[in-house]
C-alpha cells in the first residue's frame, strides 16, 4: 500500500465517521434538514481531513514499514543480480586471466655493424638479417637473429656500443664495421685497432666472432685499399675466428643488387649477403 492509499483509507474511516454524526444531528434537528451546516459541507467537499494525533503517528509507522520492505527488496534484488553475475561466470564478476610471459630462450645471432647491417635503403624486413633469419628457420636451426645495425657508425662507434651487445648474452656476432672509417679516410691502423678491441671483448664474453670484411672503390688509392682490405683477414688470423672476406660478395656491381648509391645493397642483394653470412657461420651452429 503506499502513502497515497493510506492517506485515502484514513480519509474514508474519517467521512463514515462523520456521515454517521450528522445523520443524528438530522434526527435532531429536522429544520436543518434543508440547509445542512456550510462547515459540514465545507468537511465533506474537502479532499484531506484533520486527523488525529494518534491517527497521523500510526500512518507515518505504516509508512516507514513499507518504505523498509521495499528497500530490502530492492537490496535483496541487488544481491541476487550480483549472485547471478557470479554463477554464471559474467565479464563483470569474472576475474581477468593472468598474462603469460612467453619468453624466447633461443640463442642469439646478433649482427653488429653499420648501414650494411642495418638495411639503409631496403624495405621494411628485407635486411640482410632478416634474411638469415628466414634461412635459419627453413633449414631447422633453433636460433634469434637480432638486428643491431646502425647506419653511419664508425669501429670508434662500435667499440662505444659495444658493451650493449655483450649484455645481449649472444652464442654468435657477426662483426661488420670500417666502412665508413674507409670512405672517411682514417687511419688503417686506428680500424684495426677498434675491430681487435671488439673481437677480444666478444671472445672474453664467451661469444663467437664471425668478422665480415669489406673493401673500398679504387679511387681512394691502391695502397690505402689494399692495407684497408687487409685488414679483415688479418684479424681473422690472430683471434682465430671465421671471417668473410667481402661481405657484398656476388652482390657488389651486379645489376640489380646495388642501390644507386653503390654502396648498399638492394633487398635481392640483402639475400645473398644473407646468404654470404650463413655459409661461414653455419658451422658455428647446432641443432
Amino acid at each position: 500500500m503506499t502513502r497515497r492509499g493510506i492517506w485515502y483509507f484514513l480519509n474514508m474511516r474519517q467521512k463514515e465517521r462523520r456521515h454517521s454524526e450528522q445523520k443524528k444531528r438530522r434526527h435532531s434537528q429536522q429544520e436543518n434538514r434543508r440547509h445542512p451546516d456550510p462547515e459540514l459541507a465545507e468537511e465533506e467537499q474537502s479532499p484531506y481531513l484533520s486527523f488525529s494525533p494518534a491517527q497521523l503517528l500510526i500512518a507515518f509507522i505504516v509508512t516507514g514499514l513499507l518504505t523498509g520492505i521495499a528497500g530490502c527488496r530492492t537490496d535483496a534484488a541487488s544481491k541476487a543480480s550480483s549472485d547471478f553475475d557470479k554463477s554464471t561466470g559474467s565479464p563483470a564478476a569474472r576475474p581477468s586471466p593472468p598474462q603469460r610471459q612467453v619468453t624466447d630462450d633461443r640463442p642469439l645471432i646478433v649482427c653488429f655493424g653499420d648501414s650494411l647491417t642495418a638495411g639503409y635503403g631496403a624495405d621494411e624486413g628485407e635486411t640482410y638479417p632478416d634474411d638469415l633469419q628466414k634461412d635459419l628457420n627453413n633449414d631447422g636451426f633453433r636460433y634469434r637473429v637480432v638486428n643491431a645495425g646502425v647506419s653511419g657508425n664508425t669501429t670508434k662507434d662500435g667499440v662505444d656500443r659495444l658493451a650493449g651487445v655483450i649484455a645481449m648474452h649472444p652464442a654468435i656476432v657477426v662483426l661488420e664495421f670500417g666502412g665508413n672509417d674507409g670512405l672517411r679516410g682514417f687511419k688503417v691502423q686506428t680500424t684495426r685497432d677498434n675491430l681487435s678491441q671488439m673481437i677480444a671483448r666478444l671472445k672474453i664474453s664467451g661469444a663467437k666472432v664471425v668478422v665480415a670484411g669489406i673493401t673500398l672503390p679504387p679511387d681512394y688509392g691502391p695502397d690505402y685499399v689494399k692495407n684497408f682490405t687487409a685488414t679483415y683477414p688479418t684479424l681473422a688470423r690472430k683471434y682465430n675466428v671465421p671471417v668473410i672476406p667481402f661481405i657484398l660478395h656476388d652482390v657488389y656491381g651486379v645489376e640489380g643488387m646495388m642501390q644507386p648509391d653503390g654502396i648498399h645493397a638492394t633487398d635481392r642483394g640483402n639475400e645473398i649477403v644473407a646468404q654470404n653470412v650463413l655459409s661461414v657461420v653455419v658451422p658455428l651452429l647446432h641443432k
